[in-house]
């Protein structure tokens, strides 16, 4: 017996890891500890750590009556105690009392912290790598990035001498490839959620985890990362707790709001639902699901026909802890922030006063007829939510709403019905913003507008109907039009300044593609096979169109144009998905710097006129080279087989004939032309 005894003896856990300290508890007297003790059960519950109340020890002090202002709990077991610390540290209980939890047996080691002080060693500065450090190029390039098969590749793109290949990488994305707004970041998207890239040598910057991640959205000034999954989140105990995870009151929803600098979880939501829709029927959700406004101070999300949520940034808390109730709305935008309003800002932000006019956010959005009620569009200031225009609206079916990049002009595109709603036709609305009053003027059409673009840093736009293109001036509505062909869509350029460049592309299967430049006239025409996508350079000079293999797999591949239609390169590739170009951030030069620049641009352009030339000699100089190389490896080969041949004549015995030994000599004679100088003069008449 003595010796089975110690074979089946059973080890008991006498540990302390099940029980946790939750500090900062209201000091109460024993007549509310029933109640306080059904709170925190709830409380703790409610994040997923379930706790009865005979599980809460609560110590007294036996001088006043009352609690100490901490408790201990059971949690059963260790894993469990480890979940209710991550869920419940740092939760505010109330407007007064935070709950801080730790360990029962973590309480022992910070009593017995040995006090001895130990010299802290310095870490070693290892500097990082700047993330913008590609507008640094001597060249002044630009960047792309390519995605085929499995390889993701990022390009330098200039004169043909100095295009290459900046970087390449197998795997490096699983669904898609995005750049941030600004260029800083390279964001990829994989099956654990979203990692960001940058700087010279694209190390990782930061990473999200939202698994099974569809679809990403920044804010316009990179602060921060929206992310979308079609699987609601789940949170299970066995996974890591933090700032960067989820947690338990996270479970079933579809969005998430995550800080870009310190990677943390600023908030998720459910995926939006209108009222009184089946949650079982399919519909396509409006993305992106969460608007910013310009200066990244707000964000917000529509609940269809009931109200616009605004949430400040960072703390993710609702404005003012009320949405804006209005029923019926629709949709939404933003009030673009345009380099005036960038400059008053930053003024106000290093001036100890701020200005007295200092333009606040504005918000537009739309609501639709109801019974009696006339459709209605409204200008909303933000965040004093004074409504400073409304527009009442009558026969409509849609509205669009387009706002001019540098926050001007608002077009709304007011698609409407006859009486007897059997055709419908176009009006557009334009408010001018910056004026008194809000002034609005109508342009009407007679016929339905398919797509609309504003010019770039101008006045003027340009839309796509079902018979021609116009292109229309708001000071002068009268406008003027060009009669062309059918077409899908217009990019505009993104940068160019004092005229209107734009591809038109046409629904036929060639991909004919057409671009118009100032004054309207056709700058050149070519065909790309099954093109899918175009898309506008940041400097406005070149255009890529690409056949995407996501829409077809008819000669997949891009080719890259020059703003007159000329073809610089071609590339057919198998596989081929995805082309974009990296933006660039808004230049740090002030508006007089600019204008000075222009002003003295023929000096500039000096420089450059030198580079190209040198540029054109360089090239010469190379191909020269290589014909002289060629000739010189042919005059060499022919002395050799005639070498060859009189030494084999040798050998039999044959006599030379005269002058066939020897080598015969050639005159090759090149004539090179030189400019020496060329000079511009202007006649005055």
């Amino acid at each position: 017996m003595l010796i089975i005894a110690p074979r089946y003896h059973v080890a008991l856990d006498d540990g302390l890891d099940n029980v946790i300290v939750v500090d900062g508890v209201p000091v109460i007297d024993k007549s509310k500890l029933d109640k306080l003790l059904v709170k925190i059960s709830k409380e703790f519950t409610k994040k997923g750590a379930a706790l009865k109340p005979e599980n809460i020890f609560v110590p007294w002090d036996n001088g006043t009556e009352k609690s100490k202002g901490y408790l201990f709990v059971d949690a059963g077991s260790a894993d469990a105690a480890t979940y209710a610390i991550n869920a419940m540290h740092g939760h505010p209980f109330d407007s007064k009392h935070t709950f801080f939890v730790n360990r029962f047996v973590e309480i022992e080691q910070y009593a017995n912290i040995d006090e001895t002080y130990v010299e802290h060693k310095t870490e070693e500065f290892h500097p990082k790598e700047h993330l913008r450090a590609w507008l640094a190029d001597p060249q002044g390039r630009d960047q792309y990035v390519i995605y085929r098969g499995d390889d993701v590749e990022i390009h330098w793109h200039g004169k043909p001498s100095q295009c290459e290949v900046a970087y390449s990488k197998k795997n490096w994305t699983e669904l898609y490839a995005s750049w941030s707004p600004l260029g800083t970041y390279f964001a990829t998207l994989f099956r654990q959620g979203v990692r960001l890239w940058g700087g010279p040598s694209w190390e990782p910057q930061q990473r999200f985890a939202h698994p099974f991640v569809k679809l990403i959205d920044f804010s316009p000034c990179e602060n921060y990362l929206v992310t979308w999954s079609h699987d609601p989140i789940a949170v299970s105990p066995a996974l890591p707790q933090g700032p960067e995870y989820f947690s338990p009151e996270d479970e079933g929803n579809n969005i998430a709001v995550w800080d870009v600098k310190s990677g943390h979880l600023l908030r998720t939501f459910p995926t939006s639902l209108f009222e009184n829709e089946d949650p079982s029927m399919k519909k396509q959700m409006q993305w992106p699901a969460l608007k910013w406004s310009a200066d990244d101070k707000f964000v917000a999300r529509v609940t269809a026909g009931q109200q616009i949520s605004v949430y400040e940034l960072p703390s993710m808390g609702l404005h003012d802890k009320k949405s804006l109730k209005i029923e019926g709305v629709v949709d939404y935008e933003w009030c673009p922030h345009g380099d005036k309003d960038r400059e008053d800002s930053e003024k106000a932000t290093k001036a100890d006063k701020p200005p007295k006019k200092a333009r606040e956010n504005m918000l537009a959005y739309w609501t639709p007829e109801v019974a009696n009620q006339p459709a209605r569009v409204t200008l909303l200031e933000f965040p004093s939510r004074q409504i400073l225009r409304q527009k009442n609206l009558f026969h409509v079916t849609e509205c669009k709403l387009y706002w001019q990049n540098h926050g001007d002009f608002l077009c709304v595109k007011v698609d409407r019905h006859t009486k007897t709603k059997k055709s419908i036709f176009c009006n557009l609305e334009i408010f001018r913003v910056r004026e008194k009053d809000f002034p609005v003027e109508v342009v009407e059409l007679k016929d339905t507008v398919t797509d609309f673009s504003w010019e770039p840093k101008g006045e003027r736009f340009a839309i796509v109907s079902s018979i021609f293109i116009n292109w229309i001036a708001p000071k002068t509505i009268s406008g003027f039009y060009i009669h062309s062909h059918p077409a899908r869509a217009i990019p505009f350029d993104g940068h160019r300044e004092g005229g209107m460049w734009s591809s038109l592309l046409e629904e036929r299967r060639e991909g004919q593609m057409a671009e118009w430049g100032t004054g309207i006239q056709q700058l050149g025409s070519a065909d790309h096979y099954g093109v899918t996508d175009v898309e506008w350079d940041p400097s406005g000079r070149y255009l890529a169109t690409s056949a995407s293999a996501w829409r077809h797999t008819l000669e997949n591949g891009y080719a890259i144009w020059d703003f007159r239609g000329q073809e610089l390169e071609k590339h057919i590739l198998d596989r081929f998905k995805q082309f974009i170009w990296r933006p660039r951030p808004r230049p740090l030069l002030t508006r007089e710097q600019q204008r000075q620049i222009r002003r003295n641009l023929k000096e500039y352009s000096r420089t450059f006129d030198e580079e190209d030339a040198a540029e054109e000699s360089n090239v010469s100089a190379e191909l020269i080279a290589h014909r002289k190389r060629l000739v010189d490896e042919w005059n060499a080969w022919r002395a050799r087989c005639k070498r060859d041949i009189a030494d084999e004549k040798r050998s039999r015995g044959q006599r030379l004939e005269r002058g066939r030994g020897e080598e015969e000599k050639e005159e090759i004679e090149e004539w090179i032309d030189e400019v020496v100088e060329q000079i511009e003069e202007e006649v005055v008449e």
